[in-house]
Parts: C-alpha cells; sequence; structure tokens
C-alpha cells in the first residue's frame, strides 16, 4: 500500500498541484511568523544589550519627584542621583568608570514651525551626549558636526534632522514643558536605539545644559557602572546598594537587567506573534476544504482503481491507510517548501513593517531548532486531518458499486443529515449571537460569548452551505442563462451537479470574505461613531492644546479672544464632581463664549442659566443621581484628593441638556471648577471660534498669540477627526493584508476543483464538441461555472459578515454612544466584484484546458 500511495502522488502531480501550493502557503504563514517572531525578538535583545555593553551596575532613580514651588508648576524634577554620589561610586574598588545620565523629552519644532511627530503616539526623547576620552560618545556616533559641549547647542539623530528639515548651524526651537527654546544645532548622530528606530525624535544636550532642563544642577536619572576586569559583578553591585539611600534609587546588576528587558521584549513580541499565528491559522482552515476537496474528486476519478485493490484482497484499513500517507507525501514535500518560503517571508517583513513606522532593528534571521518540525508538523497534521473524510469514503465504497459510475451523488441520508446538523449549528450560532446583540458592555465574558456564536454561526452556514446551494445558484443559473444561453445554462447544471464540493469550493472563499466583511462592516461603523464623537456638540474651528502633562495657562483665552479674526474663545478644563454617590465629570468653562464655540441640546433651562454656583447637568447624570431643575446638592470637588473643607460645595442644577463629548456630565463656571482640575490654574483646551470668513491664515496667528510652541496644538474639526480614526484604519488595513493569504487560498480552491471538474467530464465536454458546442462555448462554459460559485461563496461570506459585526458591535455602545451599525455599501461592491474578477481569473486555466481537448479523443471509452 506503500508503494500504491507512491505511485498515486507520482501519477496524479499536476492535479493535487493546486492542494500543494495551499498547504506551501498556509506553512510559509506560520514559519514565516515563528522565524519573524524570534528574529525580531533576538534584534531587539541585541539591540539592548549593545546599550547595556560594558555596564556592570545600573544605578536608576525612581520616578523622580516634581520640584514645585509656591508660585506654580515647575517644568524641572528632583532626584538622589547626585554628583556626589556619582563620585562615591567611582571611587568603589572594582570600579572602571561611572557614566551618570540625565533623561527627558522635548518636542521639537520643524524648520517650517510646525511640531515633529505631532501626529505620532511616539517619544520624543532627550538625553546627554557624554564624550569619552576621544572625546565622542560611542552610543551616539556622529554622522556630522560634534558633539553638543555648550549650553547654546545640541545635537540630532539623522532621521528627525532629516525630517524637519534641518542642517549643522541652523537654530532649533523646541519645548520641554514650558516656554519655547532656541538652541544652535552642531551634531548629527546615528543609534541603534529601538526607540529611535522606531520614530522617535531623538535629542541631546550636554550634561549642564540637560540638568538645568530637566532635573536640578547636579542631579541624574541613571548611573552607569563599568566593572575593571575580573570584578565580581555581583558584590560590585551590592557595594552600590550599600551608598544609596534608603529610598530614591535602586541598582540592578547588568546581567540582571538584560535578562528583565529580555523578558520585556518576549513578553511585547509574543502578543505580535499569536495574532499572526490566528491569523495563519485562518489560511490553513481555508485549505482544509481545498485538500479535502481535492481527495474526494480524486478518490471519485479513481473508485475503479480502489475496487480493484478491494476486490484483490485489500482491507479497508489498507485503503483508509494508503489514502492517509499519500496526504502525508503530499504535506510533507509541500511544508518542506513552505518552510523556505516562510524565510522569505520573515526576512521582508522587518523592512515592510519599517515603512508604516514600526522601526524594528536589522538583525540575521534566527531559525530555533523548533521552529523546522513544528512548521513541518502543523502541514503534514493539516494535510491528513483534510484527508482523512474523504478516505473514509473511499473505503466504504464497495467494489460492484464502485466499478459501475466514476461520480457518485452522495447517499440521501448523509446529506439529511448533514442538512440537519447545520441547521443546527446555525440556529444556535445565531440565538447566541441575537443574545449578544442584547449586551452593551465590552467584557472579557462577553466578547468569549461573542467569539462562540460567531464560530458556530460560521461552521453551521459551512455545513449547511450544498443545502443553500441549490436555491441560491438556481437563481443565479437564470441570470447567466438569459444572458448566455445554454453556456450559462450548462455553468449552472455543473455547479448544481455535486452540491457537496460546490458548496467546499464556496465556503473556502466565504470564509475570508465574512472576516473581511465583517471587520469592515464593524471598522466603518466605530469609525463613525468616532467621528461624530470627535466633534460632537463643537460648532468651533480649531480646538487647541497643549502636547504634555501640563496644561495650557489660565489666560490663554483671554490672548485667543483678542486674535484679529477670532469670534469667541471658550476656555474648558474639567474636575471631578460626586453628588449624591455618584462620580461625574464636571466641565468648567465661559457659558457666554461657550455658547457661540459649542451646542448642546437643553431639555430643561438653558446655557445662560450657568454660572458660579450654578450647573446643569446630562440626561444620563440626572438619572443617575435624580437631580432635576432647582435642585441644590451638596457636592465633593476634585479627583478625591481634595477632603478639606473648601472642596465642598453647595450647587443648584440650572439645566439639563443631552449628553454630549463636549460637555461631558455635567457643565459650570471655570471659576467654580479651575481649582479642582488635574492641573490647577490650568486648562484643558480652549475651543476657538473665527469670524466668517476669516479661517484663512488664523491657525498661524492662534500659535503666535500663545507662543508659537511645539507642545502647541491647533486642530481643526477634520484633522480631530483624522486624528481619532487614524488607529482603526491602519487596524483595517493591517487586518486585509493578513487575511490576503485566505483569500488566495480560495482562489486556488476555485482553480484546483475546475480543473479537476474538467478531467472528470472529459467526455462530456467531448460529447457537447461533437454536438456544436464551440470552443469558446466551451471556455464560457467553465468561466460561468467558476463566477457563479465564486458569487455563491461571496454571498455567504458577506451576509454572515454584516450579521456578525451587526450583533457583536453592539457590545461597543457603552464605550462608544454614537456607534449604529453603517453599511459601506462602496466597500460590499468592491467585494462582489472582487468575488467575480476571482471567478474569472481562476477559470483562466481550466476554461483553456478544456477548450483544447481533442474532440474524439475525449469521446472514446477509457
Amino acid at each position: 500500500m506503500l508503494r500504491t500511495a507512491l505511485r498515486n502522488v507520482l501519477a496524479h502531480k499536476a492535479r493535487l498541484l493546486m492542494t500543494a501550493l495551499a498547504v506551501l502557503l498556509g506553512v510559509a504563514f506560520v514559519s514565516g511568523t515563528l522565524v519573524f517572531a524570534d528574529t525580531t525578538a533576538n534584534a531587539l535583545r541585541s539591540a539592548s544589550a549593545e546599550s547595556l555593553k560594558g555596564v556592570a551596575v545600573s544605578v536608576r532613580a525612581d520616578d523622580a519627584t516634581p520640584d514645585t514651588p509656591a508660585g506654580g508648576a515647575s517644568d524641572q524634577r528632583t532626584t538622589v542621583l547626585t554628583t556626589v554620589l556619582a563620585r562615591k561610586i567611582a571611587r568603589l574598588p572594582g570600579v572602571a568608570s561611572v557614566r551618570p545620565t540625565v533623561n527627558g523629552t522635548a518636542t521639537l519644532a520643524a524648520k517650517d514651525g510646525h511640531p515633529v511627530n505631532a501626529d505620532d503616539n511616539s517619544q520624543n526623547l532627550a538625553t546627554t551626549y557624554l564624550p569619552g576620552p576621544g572625546g565622542k560618545d560611542s552610543r551616539f556616533p556622529l554622522t556630522a558636526g560634534r558633539g553638543p559641549a555648550a549650553q547654546g547647542e545640541l545635537a540630532l539623530d539623522a532621521r528627525t534632522a532629516e525630517l524637519a528639515g534641518y542642517r549643522i548651524g541652523d537654530t532649533v526651537r523646541f519645548a520641554i514643558d514650558g516656554p519655547t527654546l532656541a538652541k544652535k544645532l552642531v551634531g548629527i548622530v546615528s543609534t541603534d536605539d529601538p526607540r529611535v528606530t522606531a520614530g522617535s525624535p531623538l535629542t541631546l544636550f550636554d550634561t549642564r545644559t540637560a540638568q538645568e532642563l530637566f532635573l536640578r544642577p547636579g542631579q541624574f536619572d541613571e548611573i552607569a557602572v563599568a566593572a575593571k576586569d575580573g570584578t565580581d559583578e555581583r558584590a560590585l553591585t551590592e557595594q552600590v546598594r550599600a551608598l544609596l539611600p534608603e529610598r530614591g534609587a535602586r541598582a540592578t546588576r547588568g546581567v540582571d537587567l538584560a535578562a528583565e528587558q529580555s523578558a520585556q521584549i518576549a513578553e511585547a513580541t509574543r502578543s505580535l506573534t499569536k495574532t499572526l499565528l490566528v491569523f495563519a491559522g485562518i489560511a490553513l482552515f481555508v485549505g482544509v476544504f481545498l485538500i479535502a476537496n481535492t481527495f474526494t474528486m480524486l478518490i471519485a476519478q479513481r473508485s475503479r482503481e480502489i475496487a480493484l485493490l478491494r476486490a484483490v484482497g485489500a482491507s479497508r484499513r489498507q485503503v483508509v491507510r494508503s489514502v492517509l500517507i499519500e496526504a502525508a507525501l503530499l504535506g510533507l514535500v509541500a511544508s518542506a517548501a513552505g518552510f523556505a518560503l516562510g524565510l522569505g517571508i520573515a526576512a521582508a517583513l522587518p523592512p515592510l513593517l519599517n515603512t508604516t513606522g514600526a522601526g524594528l532593528p536589522d538583525g540575521p534571521l534566527v531559525i530555533t531548532p523548533t521552529a523546522p518540525p513544528v512548521s513541518l508538523a502543523v502541514g503534514v497534521v493539516v494535510t491528513v486531518l483534510a484527508a482523512w473524510l474523504p478516505s473514509r469514503r473511499a473505503a466504504r465504497i464497495a467494489p460492484v458499486a464502485a466499478l459501475s459510475s466514476v461520480d457518485q451523488a452522495p447517499p440521501a441520508r448523509a446529506l439529511l443529515i448533514r442538512n440537519l446538523l447545520g441547521a443546527l449549528l446555525t440556529a444556535a450560532g445565531m440565538l447566541v449571537m441575537l443574545y449578544v446583540s442584547t449586551l452593551h458592555q465590552t467584557s472579557e465574558s462577553n466578547l468569549l460569548t461573542a467569539m462562540l456564536g460567531s464560530a458556530l454561526t460560521l461552521v453551521g452556514v459551512i455545513v449547511l452551505a450544498p443545502l443553500l446551494s441549490r436555491p441560491l445558484i438556481t437563481l443565479a443559473g437564470k441570470v447567466t442563462t438569459r444572458l448566455f444561453g445554454v453556456s450559462g445554462k450548462l455553468a449552472k447544471e455543473n455547479a448544481l451537479r455535486n452540491p457537496r464540493r460546490t458548496a467546499a469550493t464556496a465556503s473556502a472563499l466565504m470564509i475570508g470574505l465574512a472576516l473581511i466583511t465583517g471587520l469592515t462592516v464593524g471598522g466603518r461603523s466605530a469609525q463613525r461613531a468616532m467621528d461624530i464623537e470627535a466633534t460632537q456638540g463643537l460648532t468651533a474651528d480649531y480646538k487647541v492644546t497643549y502636547g504634555s502633562a501640563r496644561g495650557l495657562d489660565s489666560d490663554a483665552a483671554g490672548k485667543l479672544a483678542r486674535v484679529p479674526g477670532v469670534a469667541a474663545a471658550a476656555p474648558v478644563t474639567s474636575a471631578g464632581l460626586d453628588a449624591r454617590g455618584q462620580y461625574a465629570v464636571l466641565t468648567g468653562t465661559d457659558p457666554r463664549a461657550f455658547g457661540k464655540a459649542a451646542q448642546l441640546d437643553f431639555r430643561a433651562g438653558s446655557l445662560r442659566d450657568v454660572g458660579p454656583g450654578r450647573i446643569a447637568l446630562s440626561d444620563t447624570f440626572a438619572e443617575r443621581t435624580g437631580l432635576g431643575v432647582g435642585d441644590t446638592v451638596d457636592a465633593r470637588m476634585g479627583n478625591g484628593a481634595d477632603t478639606g473643607p473648601d472642596a465642598k460645595r453647595k450647587l443648584t442644577v440650572v439645566g439639563i441638556y443631552a449628553k454630549s463629548r463636549a460637555a461631558d456630565d455635567a457643565l459650570g463656571a471655570l471659576s467654580d471648577v479651575l481649582p479642582y482640575s488635574t492641573s490647577p490654574r490650568e486648562l484643558e483646551n480652549v475651543l476657538v471660534k473665527a469670524e466668517s470668513g476669516k479661517t484663512a491664515g488664523l491657525e498661524r496667528k492662534i500659535r503666535a498669540a500663545l507662543g508659537d510652541s511645539p507642545l502647541l496644538k491647533v486642530r481643526d474639526q477634520e484633522q480631530l477627526i483624522k486624528e481619532n480614526s487614524r488607529s482603526i484604519s491602519r487596524v483595517l488595513t493591517m487586518m486585509y493584508g493578513l487575511l490576503g493569504m485566505a483569500v488566495v487560498i480560495a482562489i486556488l480552491g476555485v482553480v484546483n476543483t475546475l480543473a479537476m471538474s474538467v478531467f472528470e467530464r472529459t467526455r462530456e465536454i467531448g460529447m457537447l464538441r461533437a454536438v456544436g458546442l464551440d470552443r469558446s462555448g466551451v471556455r464560457r462554459m467553465v468561466r460561468l461555472e467558476s463566477v457563479v460559485i465564486s458569487l455563491f461563496g461571496a454571498v455567504l461570506g458577506i451576509g454572515t459578515g454584516i450579521f456578525l459585526a451587526w450583533a457583536g458591535g453592539n457590545l461597543t455602545t457603552t464605550s462608544m454612544p454614537a456607534f449604529e451599525t453603517v453599511l459601506p455599501w462602496d466597500r460590499l461592491g468592491i467585494f462582489l466584484a472582487l468575488a467575480l474578477l476571482i471567478g474569472l481569473l481562476a477559470a483562466v486555466w481550466p476554461a483553456r484546458r478544456a477548450a483544447r481537448l481533442n474532440m474524439l479523443q475525449s469521446i472514446q471509452p477509457s
């Protein structure tokens, strides 16, 4: 039977080609993910180890405390790591050198005045440039100029300098957490720091300047200690710890710090690996349909051969074993090729992701001992499991029955059982998802319930697909018959001839399109809700904020109100409010200016009634507390830290409005809220309403009025919407790319089914040619059959995806009140057109092969 399996693989290698490609692509996805994860983790560990090279002990300050004088907030912090401590450590026996550093953040302005990386979540890194014996810092090799050495100098990393348009000698404007500063660019450096390669700007200062900007003179954030050869690092670490104060700093052995960072890197890459493996699993699951379809058709075509084997003594177990050995050999060969392709994928992924700003460090491919066997095992196991049911069917064929026909229709009882099972699974899945649609909170249990319902619905539709194929394909067949005559009718009949085979082919495409449609509908709906919430209730032309922990100065609104072209500037801040045991966010503003920059839908009272001691409540908070217009409440202001008598205020409710993002839970006067805001005496934002026709150039005037700091963010409504929805757009783009592999495998499934179907129907096609169907008619028949099957899969997939997105989307209504299911008809139309294109492309080779069959040879008995 082993020889039989080998002979069958070699004899049918052309028919097994598409199956091998499906296994190859699935395994390539898996192996590429495994190797990519190991390579990325190793590269990050190497970059981390490089930064710790020569560090025997690292002394780091705990979170530095802000030094806040009575006059207000300070930009500086204070730590316990001092020059005196660094000198004491340097005098310890076994210490070769110490390297004290200061770290902070500096937001740069590009040469055109706009903030560098203003729209990204990257860090704005700043640290000290520490020249060694040769006058250079080995951590930051110079590519131009020299290192900063005086108060008015700085250096930038090469990417930031290019992005901002700076050259050596230019004056660079930047901000720490206060006024705009300016220093001369004297050097450009390179670095392997993963944060910088990921896109974060890097600014370097000399030590004294960095201390003045971020800490206090003589203070540091970190002291790196290098040891002499032969020094016991563990003992040295204990000696360093003995010099540290009881609180405020900790000493860590360099090896332990490297291990800690390595663990953090492993954890960070694990989630990405899991995500990629999930999509690899989807691709393999789609491939199962192709494999099962291929072996089902091969067994049907080889039924006479199987019957002869049974007649000469082969047992059912031997027949099963022969088919499974054939599948295992196919899986092994395809998996080996897939692993090789996976290495190419792993090598291509880092530069591809870096084009989106991932900033992954360079490094050699890392192939762990587990990656090859795991990849090969996945391919072989998936192929064998997919071939198991066809092998069982082969073993159940009676020799006499097998000798009488090439392709028998499935038994009616088997189809009946399958239809009943499919109906039960689909009904159960839909009931679970209907229950999910009544839930309005994204908790872990609700998500698991939604995942269970989605899986049951998808599996149920797959099992029920043969039953669904008849009415849908019959409907499509009426269109093809009317438009294309005999070829269209023959295409319909061919698709209906074996519903199980048609369903298996369409299901592969259906899974991919169901997931893509679900993601698209859910993503578009969430994006629309976020777009609404980003500007809900706002009529202002600009929203001005400060891109740091500090807020805007309390007089910022007054400055902006005096800018020519500004009709109103409404100051906005917020504080916690505890009323009748219910917590809320109280927004403070100038009601008169706020009325011009925002629009609230008042159910009772009006915005004019709001003032000192008088607040308006959102309808949802009023319902929670039972408060109404005219009620007075003893409220506690602040965020839980204010416990003195001044934190308690007697407030009167003068209005009720529909909850809006512009005003949160409650709205009061600025004078009542500002003392208890997160940053006292500072504003969170200012809403600016422009005079009619005066928006041109207003952004520059607003920036100039507030000092033109790079930390300033002046965004119009369009920019607010884009910023809010950017993350969803990126996720959708990534998901489309990851699901693309599943769609490619589904296309191979259609090609494979049609090609093998043409081989099965060789005599039939010969007879059609004999009775007058020309070559173009044959090609048209095969193409239409492919299109009908593809459209059937697309309709099932799009319909299922829409249902799952609608039911699951309701989970977000608590966190996203504006969420409503939106059908992106343009995208859905593209998906249908894509299915049509897939059908046409998949039929190119099978249709050509069918049309080229020799008529006389085809009708000869085999």
